[in-house]
């Protein structure tokens, strides 16, 4: 009797736990995500903090720091010179028509990648990350080859009075090329995974194509379409190499913010370039503030 109550136990043993028993740890107790001890882990976070510190944390300090080393009078000065808010004018403008340019193309490139299936359509998904790939410089190259005077296009347009390279269009053309993979590529996983079961049923209840969009596709991609726009807005701002190609870096006509640094740089007014340097640094902790707002809200919803 007493070793068949043994066997029955050891065989209990290996098959788990009895019926309703609750597998896993106690309710409340902490899981270890890894079983490595604990001065590993301290040890890997605090190589990333130090990382983070010294390669993100330290240079925008020291950009503040210079920025006011010689008093808030001098950086208001650098701040309100007339080639500085041209600087932040032509940087706005230019993101104000890059942004919304990307914002069409990419939920049409995300409608018909995540709903149709069609020829080109892994071609499409390649030229989407493109700009991902290609330098920003070789971009510029490309427009300046295509619509400089001397370009393909260059003695047309030249005849014609209009001029692309060196001016606004060669700027938004180069800011909406290096910006547009952000809008698509936030949407598509999402709509990918979302289906198409809702807009089905609108059709078939008598919705039309764009009652459909507006009321049953928009509301479910607000929050991932408002991501990338954060994106795509805080890369326009402070793009530098491909509008440093085509900008041709006039003062105070064709300089944007990241352009403008580099003049005042170049010129030895190191102060008026941290001054200025200092506004991009607001702007991408701006970015990155609502990055986190949106986040939090896509996850509670």
């Amino acid at each position: 009797m007493t070793d068949a109550l043994a066997m029955a136990a050891r065989r209990s043993a290996r098959v788990g736990p009895p019926l309703g028993a609750p597998i896993g740890p106690p309710i409340g107790a902490p899981i270890a995500a890894t079983d490595e001890p604990a001065w590993v882990r301290r040890t890997v976070i605090g190589v990333a903090i130090g990382f983070v510190g010294l390669f993100v944390l330290v240079p925008l300090a020291a950009v503040v720091v210079e920025a006011l080393r010689a008093g808030l009078a001098a950086y208001g000065r650098a701040i309100a010179e007339p080639a500085a808010l041209s600087a932040v004018k032509l940087t706005f403008l230019a993101s104000a028509i890059a942004v919304p340019l990307n914002v069409v193309f990419g939920v049409a490139a995300a409608w018909a990648i995540a709903r149709f299936r069609f020829p080109g359509r892994s071609i499409l998904i390649t030229l989407i990350d493109l700009p991902l790939a290609v330098s920003p410089v070789i971009a510029g190259m490309v427009y300046l080859l295509l619509f400089g005077r001397q370009g393909l296009l260059g003695p047309w347009l030249t005849d014609h009075g209009i001029k692309v390279v060196f001016a606004l269009p060669g700027i938004v053309l180069a800011t909406t090329f290096v910006t547009f993979p952000f809008v698509a590529r936030e949407l598509i996983p999402l709509m990918e995974s979302q289906g198409a079961e809702e807009e089905e049923a609108a059709i078939v209840l008598g919705a039309t194509g764009w009652q459909t969009f507006v009321r049953v596709t928009l509301p479910k991609i607000k929050w991932g379409l408002w991501y990338g726009i954060v994106l795509c807005t805080a890369r326009a701002m402070g793009e530098f190499g491909a509008v440093s190609v085509v900008s041709g870096h006039i003062r105070g006509r064709t300089a944007t913010l990241p352009l403008h640094v580099e003049i005042l740089y170049n010129e030895y007014e190191y102060q008026a370039a941290f001054a200025v340097a200092s506004l991009l640094v607001v702007l991408a902790l701006a970015s990155l503030v609502a990055r986190r707002v949106i986040a939090r809200r896509v996850e509670v919803i």
